[in-house]
């Protein structure tokens, strides 16, 4: 057998071992220790046939495994779902850059369609997936291997005369003995559906995960390999200057009405659009987050549009980019300044936590921008993005997203303001902890509500299958666990009976609508 058709069929049976341990493992949910285990186990399948068949890699290739195996982690630490699916999305992203460093290309000389050219590689290879081993001629060669083949089809062979006969006599045998009859159907009693599903279940993960092994060892090559970006349109100065300009104008009388009522008086606000201070702010964070996010890739296309021009056009440019992203910085000051405002009146929710992270990081990248792209530096910027994209979703895991939501608005609750304990208790496991730790700080009817949801949701154990446990989980019932004995003596009031007042007639209960409706 040739060194590449050992290669493919080493591949095949790690891609079928690992399909195997898929369904075993990830299976059981909600995910925890089980995903970091898989990911673990294939990233070694990877180590164990590239020694195997002596394939060297670069250390600048090896950093993306890593930071793969680093968010698989994450599984098995916070609870939060949205902080999984940060660390699911970086996962993904660290794979589209090893599939697309394994190129040799240095990874600080990327464009953003050499990225682009990463995700579409990994993820044909993912939909290809074992069918590229067809293209791989595995063959037998000498008198042994001609050997096997034939013991091979043989016993295949042999199988298939004998399944009809067996089944033939089975039935005639287990007619003509009851004992037999309950034997044999004790014994064939199979649920289809469940061998289904698991069949099922391994084949998806073997098949991605030979593409995988096959883009990563080098066997298959990329789909996209040839860097093809799309033609620039015929555009001038003129073209690009106007539009910005145009904007810049826009910014700046933004700009001002945002100095005159929202770093200034109060009082204008209500006079001028019938709103309070607090809904004013809350109205329009999102639209600015929106706007920021929208300023970077016209600022990107206008560069990419002007890559080739002259030296005066550039700078013109420069100074129209320079000037928006000016105004879009005070635009982002207001925008921090609504969300601060908002979260004092109604507290803080994972949407706005998660937007707030957000805008931070178009912060810093725009601040990249200026770094690199508006001095004709172009290469680096979209590495020092992804760079600093991962930075900030292992800050999410550090941070602990679920339990500052819990903690700030326990400590609004404790300053007096309102609390809502319905949300506080939606929130994971993450939060429990802290949740547990204010209870004797809180009002009564939120301290019962809260015990009484606390203890429904975390009084049984974290987990009952090893391959769900999770470090948030498990926390959150050793707290319910240690604050059994209060939990048990708190004094809730009985609910009163139900009023004989139609529902109709009594007024809603909108006591906590305002503070988690983004």
């Amino acid at each position: 057998m040739n060194t590449k058709s050992k290669l493919a069929l080493h591949v095949a049976i790690a891609g079928i071992v690992l399909g195997v341990l898929a369904d075993a493992l990830l299976r059981a949910s909600p995910w925890g220790i089980n995903v970091p285990v898989w990911t673990a186990a294939v990233l070694a399948s990877v180590m164990v046939l590239s020694n195997r068949h002596h394939i060297r890699w670069d250390l600048g290739t090896l950093w993306p495994a890593l930071l793969v195996l680093i968010f698989a982690v994450g599984f098995a630490w916070r609870d939060s779902p949205s902080v999984k699916f940060f660390d699911a999305f970086g996962m993904l992203v660290a794979i589209a850059i090893w599939s697309g460093s394994l190129e040799g290309a240095p990874l600080r000389g990327w464009a953003l369609w050499d990225y682009l050219r990463g995700f579409l590689n990994s993820g044909t290879a993912a939909a290809i997936g074992a069918a590229a081993l067809a293209r791989s001629d595995i063959t037998w060669t000498g008198e042994t291997g001609r050997r096997r083949w034939r013991h091979a089809r043989s016993v295949v062979l042999g199988l298939l005369i004998a399944f009809p006969l067996l089944f033939v006599f089975g039935g005639l045998l287990m007619g003509a003995d009851a004992v037999f009859d309950q034997w044999v159907t004790r014994a064939l009693n199979i649920d289809l559906a469940n061998l289904l599903s698991h069949g099922a279940l391994t084949a998806f993960f073997a098949w991605t995960v030979c593409g995988f092994l096959l883009l990563i060892l080098g066997f298959s090559q990329p789909g996209f390999s040839e860097p093809t970006p799309p033609k620039r349109p015929g555009l001038g100065i003129v073209e690009i200057a106007v539009p910005l300009a145009l904007i810049d104008l826009l910014f700046l009388a933004f700009v001002f009405v945002q100095i005159r009522y929202l770093f200034g008086d109060t009082s204008l606000v209500e006079q001028t659009v019938g709103l309070t201070y607090a809904e004013y702010a809350r109205r329009g964070f999102f639209e600015l987050v929106a706007v920021a996010a929208l300023v970077l890739p016209l600022l990107l296309a206008a560069d990419w549009v002007l890559a080739e021009a002259d030296a005066r056009s550039l700078l013109v440019y420069r100074i129209l980019a320079a000037l928006q992203l000016v105004l879009l910085f005070v635009i982002m000051s207001s925008a921090l300044t609504r969300m601060q405002l908002y979260v004092g009146a109604y507290g803080l929710t994972e949407l706005r936590l998660y937007t707030t992270a957000f805008m931070t990081w178009l912060g810093i990248v725009l601040i990249w921008f200026v770094v690199t792209v508006l001095r004709g530096w172009r290469r680096p910027f979209v590495t020092g993005a992804a760079l600093t994209g991962f930075c900030v979703i292992a800050v999410l895991n550090i941070l602990n997203p679920d339990a500052l939501i819990a903690r700030l608005n326990t400590d609004r609750a404790l300053a007096g303001q309102v609390f809502d304990a319905r949300y506080a208790t939606s929130l994971s496991a993450d939060a429990v902890p802290v949740l547990i730790s204010a209870l004797p700080a809180l009002g009564l009817d939120d301290r019962c509500l809260a015990a009484v949801r606390i203890v429904e949701r975390w009084s049984a154990p974290a987990e009952s299958d090893w391959r769900t446990w999770n470090y948030g989980r498990a926390r959150a019932w050793r707290s319910v666990q240690a604050a059994s004995e209060y939990l048990a003596g708190l004094e809730c009031p009985v609910p009163e009976a139900v009023s004989d007042t139609p529902a109709a007639t009594q007024p809603p209960d909108t006591t906590a609508a305002p503070a988690h409706s983004d």
